[in-house]
């Protein structure tokens, strides 16, 4: 972690235009402080010089599965999702392969790059990119699938459902899974770093202040998850009383603990 990767991360994500793969590749920055992020930046142009040729008009999912999965080699990563690797952009763009929303990110910031229009679509357990209009799977080396399949792989889907996700929620969801993975695996300090960069993203959930309270908690930094408790409890106090007096007694026990 270094201040100044977060500063540009916050910055980037409280912009008018956020950029998706910047957000991203400043995630790795927590696990390599010294991450290149520039060659990461770098890296996607490349793919998209590479890629330009293969983009003939209303051919665009074609090439960009040409260009990404076939040429490029990007594709799923097994089933292991606690492998951090496979969240990290920097680490993907590196060893092709990851899990199916930084493979998105791939497909839209190349597609981006190139002018065409590509976006995300998050379902519960998968995620996909909309390009002209087919949903793309880059997990499963860029294929398109069809709206039947879809219900088939994922019971009923509404147009709704495949609504194109803005930027601040697609790096939500790439920390949720960093957050989901480390907990699976108990790694408490790759949970913390990965809720301290949710709760930088506009319009994050409160609760987020009292799963970081619990994590110093368990990390023996029991001041500060006091701290974080009761700010927590004084924010949802409003709303949800109930809650705010569970995380007031935390808080309490958790100063306790320092006698």
């Amino acid at each position: 972690m270094t201040v100044e990767s977060r500063r540009r991360f916050a910055d980037n994500l409280r912009s008018t235009a956020p950029d998706l793969g910047l957000a991203c590749l400043l995630v790795g920055c927590e696990v390599f402080p010294d991450l290149d992020v520039g060659s990461g930046l770098d890296a996607l142009d490349a793919l998209a010089e590479a890629a330009a040729p293969l983009m003939v008009s209303g051919e665009e999912p074609t090439g960009l599965r040409r260009a990404l999965a076939d040429d490029a080699g990007f594709r799923g990563y097994g089933d292991d999702y606690g492998d951090l690797r496979a969240s990290l952009l920097s680490e993907v763009l590196r060893r092709r392969r990851g899990v199916p929303i930084v493979l998105s990110v791939v497909y839209m910031e190349v597609a981006r790059r190139l002018g065409v229009p590509c976006d995300g679509v998050g379902l519960p357990g998968h995620f996909f990119v909309s390009v002209g209009g087919l949903l793309v799977d880059p997990f499963y080396g860029g294929r398109v699938v069809s709206r039947h399949e879809l219900d088939m792989r994922m019971g009923p889907v509404s147009d709704d459902d495949l609504a194109p996700w803005p930027v601040p929620a697609i790096v939500t969801r790439v920390l949720a899974n960093i957050r989901a993975g480390a907990s699976r695996h108990d790694k408490l300090r790759t949970r913390l770093w990965a809720v301290e960069l949710s709760m930088l993203v506009p319009s994050h959930s409160l609760a987020l202040r009292k799963e970081r309270g619990e994590i110093l908690i368990q990390l023996g930094d029991y001041l500060a998850a006091a701290f974080e408790l009761e700010a927590y409890a004084e924010a949802v106090a409003p709303v949800d009383p109930e809650a705010a007096d569970h995380a007031l007694r935390a808080a309490r026990m958790s100063r306790a603990r320092l006698s």
